[in-house]
């Protein structure tokens, strides 16, 4: 699991300092920041000259780097879903509907861990359409609903339902829980990634534990 590293809370005005920082290390550092402006504001509130007073430099360098706010958005896009991508799939080795699950969790808690606001990048709907942020989003949201519908559909198989629009419909539930149970460790920030993988392992095994 990624090691947990304080990330900077909303509306702080730390400065992370990149004067004599190689490029590549220095965009890194800016599209660290981005996904926590991104990922708490949303696209449609959040502000590039917050981000560029955090990271220390001026405005226009961001645009110097970023070209926009939309190419800022879709940097911080590829960076919190790549972080996502890659854990998930690294978990996807359990022969068990009930471990699948809690090792999918417990990947995206770990990415979380280090990287709080990854997931609320992913799936901020106010990413403006037809922009390269909007579909870097979308691409990253695709592979992870892909993998968990691998998953649901092993539970349903294992039921005898080939039923196409269940399949479908366990999906986005699946989605849509994974999504609330990250929102809910959003609003409960003393939680650790261990914590949250603990209560994820107490949950699934009353939900699916006699069944997978």
């Amino acid at each position: 699991m990624t090691s947990a590293r304080p990330t900077p809370r909303a509306g702080s005005r730390t400065r992370t300092g990149t004067k004599g920082v190689a490029r590549a290390d220095r965009e890194r550092q800016i599209v660290r920041l981005a996904v926590e402006e991104f990922g708490t504001q949303g696209y449609a509130r959040a502000s590039v000259a917050a981000v560029a007073e955090r990271a220390g430099i001026s405005k226009p360098l961001i645009y110097t780097y970023f070209t926009s706010k939309d190419g800022l958005a879709a940097a911080s896009a590829h960076y919190a879903g790549s972080l996502l991508v890659s854990e998930v799939e690294a978990a996807q080795t359990a022969t068990t509907a009930e471990a699948r699950a809690l090792d999918t969790l417990v990947a995206i808690f770990s990415v979380l861990g280090d990287c709080r606001r990854a997931w609320s990048v992913v799936h901020d709907t106010t990413l403006p359409e037809g922009g390269a942020a909007r579909a870097a989003a979308a691409k990253y949201r695709e592979r992870l609903a892909g993998m968990g519908a691998v998953g649901t559909a092993e539970i349903l198989r294992a039921a005898g339902d080939d039923d196409p629009l269940d399949h479908e419909l366990l999906s986005a539930v699946w989605q849509h829980a994974v999504t609330a149970i990250v929102q809910w460790w959003l609003d409960h920030p003393e939680q650790t990634a261990a914590d949250m993988a603990a209560r994820a392992a107490r949950m699934l095994h009353i939900v699916l534990g006699p069944h997978s």
